[in-house]
């Protein structure tokens, strides 16, 4: 029989919502996501950046999250059997060394010459760190819930949520202000500092064994056993799905260079600003939410922020005043924060511990695909139909993906995460998988 998830037990309203910091890896841990979220957002807005200022083609940006996303998406399942097998933390080194080498080794792209040569070693090694990212978002997702007690758990994950979108709105500023005063090789060396000090904080974390219920069991039987537990739980999915279609047609992250450039006229600071806007307004609704949780109608609350989001991003489209714009993916950062909280919940209340790792990297490939695979659809999109049309009309698509969810997941829209409600839940679909995965 399979392993019996912990039960979702509420916790005290007497906790701090810092006490986690109280376990010495936590504390780790929580470094460890501040330095590589700051690296990795850094990275991201000046690799936009940089390639459209080598190719001035916005098709050239969806290109650039495609090819991230092939090994990252095409690898997460295998990462998350990986996470449920072998020492997290090990993994962890494994894939921020990795990652480190090729900020460092970005740092002297210029020694590859200029033009197309330098554009192909720069997608090579973006493609190596998806293969990077794919290891290592199960294997941190799954360490999270090794590092504390049960009872501190979702105080932890807003803790760990506050600190990537602290990082994501700080990451981007930084990136292109020093990428403005001092090029290129400089900006990329501090990326490569931050992932090194984030390898070094690993090291010092204690070893984390995984308790492996399955010993025979085979790579694809492993792999099995969690994509069905999230394909029998309709809140699972539907809440995965609903991120996956809604950021899909409706984000337009890949496409702010061409905006900043083409139509708000900015530099590399107005850019930064426009990538800090989003996280900034997710921050700010999570911040919030440690006081007040937007959980009690977690699923009428999912389906108006996803709805939210939809009209903030149809409004920057059509902007032409930087500051509007501003304001516009603010807000779509505040209903991105309302879905980030409800959709952590969901998965930290209903995931099994010995699934953690698998249900994690589902979870990773929707939101892969949103995200990269996004930045492709964008830059299809802007490259046929232009720029602002390809933005609001995927905004429009994200509306009418809303409200088709809304009418075929009914347990979503009813969804209601009282702890002790997901608790009982919880138990009742182990049972119903153990009873289909017993051999």
């Amino acid at each position: 029989m399979m392993q019996k998830a912990k039960s979702a037990l509420p916790e005290s309203p007497h906790l701090s919502a810092f006490a986690p910091f109280r376990q010495s890896d936590f504390a780790r841990l929580f470094l460890v996501t501040a330095a590589a979220t700051l690296g990795s957002r850094a990275l991201a807005v000046v690799l936009g950046y940089q390639v459209y200022e080598l190719t001035g083609d916005p098709l050239a940006l969806g290109a650039l999250g495609l090819v991230e996303a092939i090994p990252s998406i095409s690898l997460a399942l295998f990462g998350g059997h990986v996470a449920d097998r072998y020492d997290r933390r090990a993994i962890l080194r494994v894939t921020l060394g990795l990652s480190m080498v090729c900020a460092a080794v970005f740092a002297g792209l210029e020694s590859f010459g200029t033009g197309t040569l330098q554009l192909i070693v720069l997608y090579a090694l973006v493609f190596i760190a998806g293969i990077a990212r794919g290891f290592a978002g199960p294997a941190s997702a799954a360490l999270e819930a090794q590092v504390v007690p049960w009872e501190l758990l979702v105080h932890s994950s807003v803790l760990m949520a506050s600190c990537w979108l602290s990082a994501a709105v700080i990451g981007p500023l930084v990136g292109g202000v020093v990428y403005k005063l001092f090029g290129p090789t400089v900006t990329y060396g501090g990326i490569a500092v931050l992932y090194a000090i984030a390898w070094e904080t690993v090291r010092h974390m204690a070893p984390r064994p995984v308790e492996r219920t399955h010993h025979d069991e085979s790579i694809w039987e492993s792999v099995a056993v969690g994509v069905r537990y999230v394909v029998h739980d309709q809140v699972l999915l539907g809440s995965m799905a609903l991120d996956l279609f809604a950021v899909l047609f409706g984000g337009a992250i890949a496409l702010l260079p061409v905006f900043a450039s083409d139509i708000l006229h900015v530099d590399t600071v107005g850019l930064g600003i426009l990538n800090a806007a989003p996280t900034t307004g997710a921050l700010l609704t999570m911040l919030w939410a440690m006081r007040r949780p937007p959980v009690t109608h977690a699923g009428r609350n999912l389906l108006v922020a996803v709805a939210g989001f939809g009209v903030a991003m149809i409004v920057f489209a059509l902007s032409t005043s930087f500051w509007l714009s501003v304001v516009a993916l603010f807000v779509s950062g505040v209903c991105d924060g309302v879905s980030v909280v409800i959709r952590r919940s969901i998965l930290r209340l209903l995931s099994p511990d010995h699934l953690r790792g698998r249900i994690a990297s589902v979870s990773l490939i929707f939101i892969g695909s949103s995200n990269e695979l996004g930045a492709l659809e964008s830059g299809v999109a802007a490259r046929y139909l232009g720029t602002v049309p390809s933005v609001w009309i995927g905004a429009i698509v994200t509306l009418a993906v809303v409200a088709v969810t809304a009418v075929f997941t009914p347990d979503l829209r009813r969804l209601s995460l009282d702890p002790q409600r997901a608790a009982r839940r919880d138990a009742e679909m182990d049972r119903e998988i153990d009873e289909k995965t017993e051999v």
